[in-house]
């Protein structure tokens, strides 16, 4: 019976995989959906990245970090200045000249995007010496700062970034495979690391840092790690970004954007990486799909008038309460999503005892 259950299981993985598949060649052929769905569902991977990543920090470390907006900024902004075509750059550079360093310099995107990372977990490493050794509020303050120092930073360097005006014709992402690939290989990797020594060490810290150091485990070594390894795929998540906008200026790094990966990873519960990656794709679509609310509505002549820019927001603010009042460790909470959860929960559905129960005919 058991044999059976895990063929029939390995068979509906293998379904759903090829499913996944044939949904990614249509939209990408343009067989089924527009630009829009498109656009949405890039979108939803890109912030499956970053939030996966943020995850790692705040959800199995324990640590809360509010600067994810930063990073982003530093990989997206490495993709713009190394892909731009170097006959487009005197065009965008119109006010104050690029600076000779970085002119004539044209990177491969996927070397660009390393880079991106790489530079951005190597500033991370830079702002985590003095700030992870601060705990709670004062940490997430600290990195908060640092995000916005960043930004700032980006804002002033008008020979590099060309400043608040931003880099325009940045190449495009010429196939959805780029960016649900880089999403793939991005979170086996960080389920890896989780399953991993280290990944349990971060789990300790975050569970109890006074018996995780106790224990032997590096606490300031272990913390680094984490918030590195975080930043770079928030870098790679920034770059990826850049290269799907096809244009980036500072103003898109608000601290207000990384209040966005946090609510994903609060839906979708924080230490679940399948709730993450499920949290991401509802935040995108149900922002997106509720631009209804924004627009006026007239009805029988006369006009609605809650129905305005901003009201949408309204709308799903109100969706996540009622869903945080049922859920309140999330969507998955510090679960992932497998097969016996989802048996289960059919199991309930129908009233059948769970397996493990005992019954009056014995244990199930």
């Amino acid at each position: 019976m058991n044999n059976n259950r895990k063929l029939m299981r390995r068979s509906l993985t293998v379904l759903i995989i090829i499913a996944f598949a044939s949904i990614i060649i249509l939209l990408d052929t343009k067989t089924i959906g527009d630009n829009y769905v498109r656009r949405i569902l890039n979108l939803g991977a890109i912030y499956a990245i970053v939030s996966v990543s943020m995850n790692l920090v705040n959800g199995f470390t324990g640590l809360f970090s509010l600067g994810q907006a930063g990073f982003m900024a530093i990989g997206a902004f490495t993709v713009a200045v190394f892909t731009v075509p170097v006959e487009l750059r005197e065009a965008i550079f119109y006010i104050v000249p690029q600076n000779p360093l970085v002119a004539n310099i044209e990177l491969p995107f996927f070397v660009a995007l390393i880079l991106g990372g790489l530079l951005a977990a190597l500033v991370s490493i830079l702002i985590g010496m003095p700030v992870l050794r601060l705990k709670s509020d004062y940490l997430a303050i600290a990195t908060l700062g640092f995000s916005e120092i960043i930004r700032i930073i980006f804002t002033n360097m008008k020979t590099i970034t060309n400043g608040a005006l931003g880099i325009n014709r940045i190449p495009g992402i010429p196939t959805m495979w780029i960016t649900f690939g880089v999403a793939i290989v991005s979170i086996i990797f960080i389920v890896l690391l989780i399953n991993s020594s280290y990944g349990r060490a971060f789990k300790a810290i975050r569970e109890d840092d006074i018996a995780a150091e106790a224990m032997g485990i590096n606490l300031f070594k272990h913390k680094v790690i984490s918030f590195a390894i975080g930043a770079f795929f928030a870098g790679i998540g920034g770059g990826l970004l850049a290269s799907l906008l096809g244009t980036v200026d500072p103003k898109q790094f608000y601290f207000t954007m990384t209040y966005n990966f946090l609510l994903i990873i609060v839906l979708g519960g924080m230490g679940s990486v399948s709730g993450t990656i499920i949290g991401s794709f509802v935040v995108t679509a149900g922002l997106e799909y509720l631009r209804i609310f924004d627009e006026p509505l007239t009805v029988l002549g006369v006009n609605i008038p809650i129905f305005r820019a901003g009201f949408r927001m309204v709308i799903f603010s109100f969706l996540l309460m009622i869903l945080v009042l049922f859920f309140r460790q999330g969507i998955m909470g510090q679960k992932e999503l497998s097969w016996d959860m989802i048996e289960g929960w059919f199991k309930r559905r129908k009233g059948l005892p769970k397996k493990g129960k005992v019954d009056k005919g014995g244990t199930i």
